[in-house]
């Protein structure tokens, strides 16, 4: 019984064509359900343009924004922020695109790119930024990972007012 429903049945959605049947050796008695379908390898999620939302968004893999959020954005993933969307939002997210209007401060661990006719009032922090001409940003950006910086030795100067030899240098400099 189990086995005809699947059969001859197709699921909502689908293209129509009916889901495969499982082959059974001759004289096997016990059916088994066919195997589930092999999951994607990213999750796409879209939010559309007349989706509005207040509160906090978290999601995995890459998410397209086409409405209004209000509120908080967390992920590890991508977002992308399509021409439709306004963000009034705290994003904090892998890596994030901006075709719309946001308005709030984006972290980003890769990448923030301001796409030509995006808007981005706050503050930007990302290992780098891409903007294309005609896209607006107001605000600070923090861009990179700060380089380790020399270090100054400082060495005790003798009192009795002996030169001193510089590093890497050669040039004597009076103590005194």
């Amino acid at each position: 019984m189990f086995e005809k429903i699947i059969s001859k049945s197709t699921p909502e959605g689908s293209s129509g064509s009916p889901l495969p049947t499982a082959q059974h050796p001759a004289g096997a008695g016990a059916t088994s359900p066919p195997p589930p379908p092999a999951a994607p390898s990213s999750k796409r999620n879209v939010l559309g343009q007349d989706v509005e939302i207040q509160g906090e968004v978290r999601f995995e893999g890459d998410l397209a924004v086409g409405g209004r959020v209000d509120g908080k954005i967390t992920s590890k993933g991508s977002l992308t922020i399509e021409e439709t969307a306004h963000l009034k939002a705290q994003i904090a997210c892998g890596s994030v695109i901006v075709r719309g209007r946001v308005e709030g401060d984006i972290i980003a661990s890769d990448q923030v790119q301001i796409c030509a006719h995006a808007v981005v009032h706050g503050d930007i922090s990302a290992n780098s930024l891409a903007m294309e001409a005609g896209g607006i940003f107001v605000g600070n950006s923090n861009i990179g990972q700060d380089r380790a910086t020399p270090q100054v030795i400082e060495t005790p100067s003798p009192s009795d007012g002996t030169l001193l030899e510089v590093p890497d240098s050669t040039e004597k400099v009076s103590a005194a």
